[in-house]
């Protein structure tokens, strides 16, 4: 899975390659190995030894993607799904012409938390609609194309499956 730390640039790669036992692994990232043990992991936290050094690591927080976390008492936000956004986007609405496309639909289920147009408003393509709430992690639903709202076809509150219609654009 592809991360991202806000304020660095590039991206890295992580991904467990074996379990070891007995709460060990080896895991890669950016295709260097490193032995990691997790010595201790709840609802706040995990304290673990990577290569032979304690860490500790507190979370604070998960939203858009993003986990607020604070290790060895420095505080980090990590951008677990760098591309998302993106492919939620790419894949939003039915096959064909984007620009002949009336519908907005939804590509994952989840809870609407909000809405971002009212009927009429004026989008370009990419703006913002809604954000679907789906497994903890809040997710931009945007437009499209470029146009105007003709309906609004959901609620702050309510819920969506995948391919349910979100907003019709003109």
């Amino acid at each position: 899975m592809d991360y991202k730390i806000n304020d660095i640039e590039k991206t890295f790669d992580g991904a467990i390659t074996e379990n070891l036992g007995n709460n060990e692994y080896v895991i890669k990232i950016n295709n260097m190995e490193h032995q990691i043990k997790i010595l201790k992991m709840d609802s706040r936290g995990i304290e673990f030894i990577l290569d032979q050094k304690y860490h500790r690591a507190k979370y604070l927080e998960n939203s858009i993607n993003e986990m607020n976390l604070i290790i060895d008492n420095l505080p980090l936000t990590l951008n677990m799904h760098t591309r998302l956004d993106e492919i939620v986007f790419k894949n939003s609405g039915s096959k064909g012409s984007s620009d002949t496309q009336l519908t907005l639909k939804s590509q994952i289920p989840g809870k609407i938390v909000s809405i971002a147009v009212q009927e009429g408003d004026s989008v370009k393509q990419g703006d913002l609609v809604c954000t679907i709430e789906s497994m903890k992690m809040q997710v931009a639903v945007k437009s499209h194309k470029t146009g105007s709202i003709k309906s609004i076809k959901i609620k702050i509150g309510g819920t969506v499956a995948k391919n349910d219609i979100v907003a019709e654009i003109e």
